[in-house]
């Protein structure tokens, strides 16, 4: 699942703008990303369940994305720039709520230092249960194996050729091909192919 960080930066300036703030500041930023990232209210990070309800969060109401604006104070907009850095640091995919998560890590001030006394939540093991919340890179596809026999059609685009050109060369013996047994349709070994491609002459 990925998290939206502009959900979550839109549940910040609503919150900022319910508090009377003219700034939001890192609580604000750091609610938005809780809320982005909760289910029913409570956002589980790692061990941690965080009751929204508890920090003043109206967690069934939907903030309007896109409507008063309001600035980050410098502390907010170092967790932004701390962020793009450890998304940089992650593999240089766009920032993601994640990776905001992740730069509260360590911060002994204002929500986040609270939360860290109530649950007892030390940098490292914020950090590896973010960690988890993000999204494995994709098993490498394995590359299948070439087929060995081709039909006429693959075998003359492998080569670049006209199927018809391709199918002259087997009935003049040129290419060898074998009969489905009982079908009419021919196969190709992929390694006969190899047999009509001559050195060039210069």
């Amino acid at each position: 699942m990925a998290f939206d960080t502009e959900f979550a930066a839109a549940v910040a300036i609503e919150l900022a703008l319910k508090r009377g703030l003219e700034e939001v500041g890192p609580d604000e930023l750091l609610l938005g990303c809780l809320r982005a990232v909760s289910q029913f209210g409570i956002a589980q990070i790692g061990p941690w369940a965080i009751d929204l309800e508890a920090l003043g969060v109206e967690w069934v109401e939907i903030p309007v994305r896109g409507g008063a604006k309001v600035a980050y104070s410098d502390a907010a907009v170092e967790v932004f720039d701390l962020a793009a850095r450890i998304a940089k640091a992650n593999g240089g995919g766009s920032m993601r709520v994640e990776h905001m998560l992740a730069a509260f890590a360590g911060r002994e001030s204002g929500l986040m230092g609270e939360l860290s006394l109530s649950y007892g939540i030390t940098s490292a093991g914020w950090r590896a249960a973010v960690s988890k919340m993000l999204p494995t890179a994709p098993a490498v596809a394995e590359v299948p194996p070439a087929q060995d026999y081709l039909s006429p059609e693959e075998a003359a685009e492998a080569l670049g050729i006209h199927v018809q050109t391709l199918r002259g060369y087997v009935r003049s013996g040129k290419l060898p091909a074998r009969r489905l047994a009982g079908e009419r349709a021919i196969r190709i070994r992929r390694a006969d192919l190899e047999m009509l491609l001559e050195p060039l002459q210069e």
